[in-house]
């Protein structure tokens, strides 16, 4: 049985929390591989909503869930997370859950420097979430972050807050505030380690486990390829690499472990905060788009930015990715729409491009070439079969597969988890 990894095609927001946890029925385990706190995954079960940012999709179901060392953890907010998940009444234990001993810590510190430089940079600013993914991924580069097994050893972790501060308190220097004294960090850790350490254990061994056992392990990502720090729109990117082969090395795993990559891929294009967007909707078409697939983000609230579907950004991601095989999200919110476009190629001056050039101001100034298509007036919401689908949503849906490179495996059409049609079952491939 094959293990499958999912991670968005686009700018995240694809849909990535109702696929994973509708999948995550057939599998035996969860696991988040990178990211923090700044995803936002959200399910819909009989009516019921789940708001995940840190928690693999799969502890709603019951699943083994892990949040493997590719991650980075604030503490408090994944604490905060879990009394939310059982006040709904779904059960997180460490018998369910499981976190790397090995994964390095967001800490308050990192969310204060996060904001200040996102204002201090003004207009030219990132727009990141300001939770300090970013600056925790830097000081795990840097080899001073604070790790989840550091919370065990009372003399390690002062010795390794020694050094973070060294570095955080020059930073502050120079951004003009207050540096701060390391024994207060260390008593809020020390509180609050008896609360996390029951969760933590090495993951890498329980999944090596697990696949010599033969349990299938569906591998969670977050954001979207198109946001990975090496592959994305840099420097509008997040911090961390967001395409399928992270989840080997996010999990602790080699890469022959994820036998399946699902793209998950929205319909139509968003984007949250700044950046080059090129099929960007500024009109009442662009806001309908917004209006009714109710783009606000899940972590920060903040309004998406909408535009027609980009082919060729998302065949970049299905190439660089190595994604087998998408599920389209929202086809719904399409409908009603008289006429639909397709980004077919970029522009740039007289030159036309097949991809998204690296640079800077080439991807700002690239413009789409749009294909039309007829809109249908049917609805394709809560539609559970190819045959509920009106001739001109399927003939949109295989021109997308044309342009993509890539099947459609599955298509979602609305939030709820048993409204999507499986056309192949990734676990069975």
């Amino acid at each position: 049985m094959a293990n499958v990894a999912v991670v968005g095609s686009q700018w995240g927001d694809e849909g990535k929390g109702k696929i994973v946890d509708w999948l995550s029925e057939r599998a035996d385990v969860v696991v988040r591989f990178q990211g923090g706190h700044n995803a936002g995954h959200t399910l819909v079960i009989d009516g019921v909503t789940y708001k995940l940012s840190l928690l693999p999709s799969g502890i709603v179901r019951g699943k083994t869930s892990i949040i493997g060392n590719g991650v980075v953890i604030d503490p408090w907010a994944l604490l905060d997370e879990i009394a939310k998940m059982r006040e709904k009444g779904v059960e997180v234990t460490p018998e369910n859950l499981i976190i790397a001993d090995n994964a390095a810590l967001i800490l308050p510190l990192h969310g204060e420097v996060d904001r200040m430089r996102e204002e201090a940079l003004g207009t030219a600013k990132i727009g990141t979430t300001g939770r300090g993914i970013g600056p925790a991924y830097e000081d795990k580069v840097g080899r001073r972050a604070i790790r989840v097994s550091d919370l065990a050893d009372r003399e390690v972790l002062e010795g390794r807050v020694e050094r973070l501060l060294l570095h955080h308190n020059a930073l502050r220097r120079g951004l003009g505030t207050d540096e701060i004294a390391a024994g207060p960090l260390i008593d809020k850790l020390l509180e609050m380690a008896p609360q996390l350490l029951p969760f933590t254990g090495c993951v890498w061994r329980t999944l090596d486990d697990g696949r010599r056992a033969g349990k299938r392990i569906l591998f969670e990502g977050a954001q979207g390829a198109m946001l990975d720090i090496d592959h994305g729109t840099y420097p509008f990117v997040t911090s961390s690499n967001t395409v399928a082969a992270q989840a080997a090395v996010g999990a602790g795993l080699g890469p022959g472990a994820v036998d399946y990559v699902l793209g998950i891929t929205k319909a139509y294009t968003t984007r949250v905060g700044s950046g080059p967007f090129p099929t960007e909707l500024h009109d009442e078409i662009g806001q309908g788009l917004g209006e009714r697939g109710r783009e606000f983000g899940t972590v920060t609230g903040r309004q998406r930015r909408c535009g027609w579907f980009d082919a060729v950004m998302v065949r970049q991601a299905v190439r660089v990715a190595g994604i087998n095989g998408i599920a389209l999200t929202k086809l719904d919110v399409l409908d009603g729409m008289d006429a639909l476009k397709v980004c077919t190629a970029y522009r740039r001056g007289n030159e036309t491009l097949d991809h998204l050039p690296a640079g800077q101001a080439a991807q700002a100034a690239v413009e789409p070439v749009l294909e039309s298509f007829e809109g249908w007036s049917e609805s394709t919401h809560g539609a559970r079969g190819w045959a509920d689908l009106p001739a001109t949503a399927v003939k949109y849906i295989r021109r997308i597969e044309e342009l993509i490179e890539a099947p459609v495996w599955l298509l979602s059409t609305s939030p709820e988890r048993d409204d999507t049609i499986l056309v192949r079952d990734p676990f069975q491939d």
